[in-house]
């Protein structure tokens, strides 16, 4: 097997790009790992004691290898010259205009990292998809790196998928459940397997083709987040029947065939990767004239839907059917704990929809800041043509505010609803908090987090997902 590569450049320092490189530097302390972005603070925030992300054992990571061997630059064309190994890990969000709208993946910025790849590489370059892409899109960034400007720049491209959980980052990048590597270039395959062969299990290691790569990560978020949906449908049918939500996932969890993973009843899932990668996969299967499969997969994403609504429609139903001039603290923005990413968090929608129905909204997070709450609400609430209705911006800016801790923001609220599972709200002072809200006391526990039976004891009226 041939030597790995001493030379690696990441364009692109977002949630995955960093943390993934951080942990390569780490792990190969030989190999020089530059992560570049056209963004200056980002890039200054990644150079600083304050990173742009939060994940437990980040922090360490970066400090033991920054300045050692891991470097973060805007200096994109010198980390290109320089690199042997190039990682591709952009932001592919999904198309909000054109053909494939709310579905497609948006390949311009992958597109442009080709780009300037082919424009200043030279010698051979293996060049590495990290950013979740539609399957073929490899033969794409083939074609434009063909048209590199130099003519001694030669490529392999391969395809590496992250399987990430946000908030347990660091722990998969050490102990990842598997690395595939997927490519034509058996020896190019080799050289990055090597790399990572410097502390994860060469039987963790799968190395397949280009396109059953691209098309894996896709899969496996759509699976995932098909388990959600359908334990969050079943939630519906307990409510309905007296059913407990907890004791039914138990009971088929236990079933070897099934597994108990994912199968927390909750107000939905969220964050960056679920949806955007079913509805690639949708549009990917209606491309390929296979409709009934894109139904199929669609309904996944429907059904995320119905739960968040389902949940602000619960809120506003038991409070006597109106919420108007209310305040409701809402525990938790970000889209899972140990997180501070707030991408499609289900807080945002339940929180349009509460502040629709004139709620005031008194939000805490232990990793969100108000800014980043207004600048989710404006981006929900902003109309097709992009603009935001003096209307929804007098919502916002009236009617939402942010605490400094939970019980700060329960203070005269009717209602309580957990919308994020920090682990820091189970030992919250649940008698003290009663004792500061108006009466009836409301409590909507959209995690089922808590204990329902101690909270019902102490006075709250408690709604629970999936129980009845």
């Amino acid at each position: 097997m041939s030597e790995p590569s001493t030379k690696i450049c990441c364009i692109g320092a977002g949630y995955v790009g960093g943390p993934t490189m951080a942990m390569i530097a780490k792990q190969c302390p030989d190999i020089e790992v530059n992560v570049v972005d056209i963004n200056e603070s980002r890039i200054a925030a990644w150079n600083s004691d304050l990173l742009p992300i939060y994940e437990p054992g980040l922090d360490e990571v970066v400090k033991e290898a920054r300045g050692r061997n891991l470097f973060f630059s805007t200096d994109v064309s010198a980390a290109i010259k320089s690199a042997d190994m190039i990682f591709i890990s952009v932001n592919t969000p999904t198309k909000t205009f054109g053909i494939g709208t709310g579905r497609a993946a948006n390949l311009e910025f992958v597109e442009k990292c080709a780009r300037e790849i082919a424009l200043h590489a030279d010698g051979h370059k293996i060049v590495i998809e990290k950013s979740t892409l539609p399957v073929r899109t490899a033969e794409a960034v083939k074609r434009i790196l063909s048209s590199a400007s130099n003519e001694n720049a030669t490529f392999d491209v391969l395809s590496n998928p992250e399987f990430l959980a946000e908030g347990t980052a660091v722990e998969d990048l050490l102990a990842p459940d598997r690395v595939l590597i997927g490519g034509e270039s058996q020896e190019a395959i080799d050289r990055l397997a090597a790399v990572y062969g410097r502390w994860v299990n060469p039987e963790n290691i799968l190395k397949t083709n280009l396109w059953s790569s691209e098309l894996s990560k896709l899969t496996a978020n759509a699976f995932l987040a098909q388990r959600v949906s359908s334990i969050n449908a079943i939630s519906a049918l307990c409510e309905a029947t007296g059913a407990d939500v907890d004791e039914v996932a138990n009971a088929i969890g236990t079933d070897s065939r099934i597994g108990p993973k994912f199968l927390k009843s909750s107000v939905g899932f969220g964050g960056s990767c679920f949806q955007k990668d079913i509805l690639n996969l949708v549009y990917l299967c209606e491309h390929f004239g296979l409709p009934e499969v894109a139904a199929y997969w669609e309904q996944v994403v429907l059904m995320n839907d119905y739960q968040k609504r389902r949940f602000s429609t619960a809120v506003v139903k038991t409070m006597f059917n109106t919420v108007s001039d209310k305040k409701i603290a809402i525990w938790g923005f970000a889209f899972k704990k140990d997180t501070n990413d707030t991408r499609e968090s289900p807080a945002i929608y339940v929180c349009r929809d509460l502040l629709e129905e004139r709620a005031r909204l008194t939000i805490y997070d232990p990793k969100v800041s108000l800014e980043q709450v207004k600048q989710e609400l404006v981006y929900l609430m902003t109309s097709e043509n992009g603009t935001l209705s003096e209307k929804h911006r007098q919502l916002i800016d009236e009617n939402v505010e942010v605490a400094d801790s939970a019980s700060a923001a329960t203070t005269g609220a009717h209602a309580i609803a957990v919308l994020t599972e920090w682990d820091e709200f189970k030992d919250i002072d649940f008698h003290s908090v009663y004792s500061s809200m108006k009466k009836p006391a409301f409590l909507f526990d959209g995690r089922n987090l808590l204990d329902r039976e101690k909270l019902s004891k102490i006075g709250f009226e408690v709604y629970a997902t999936g129980k009845s």
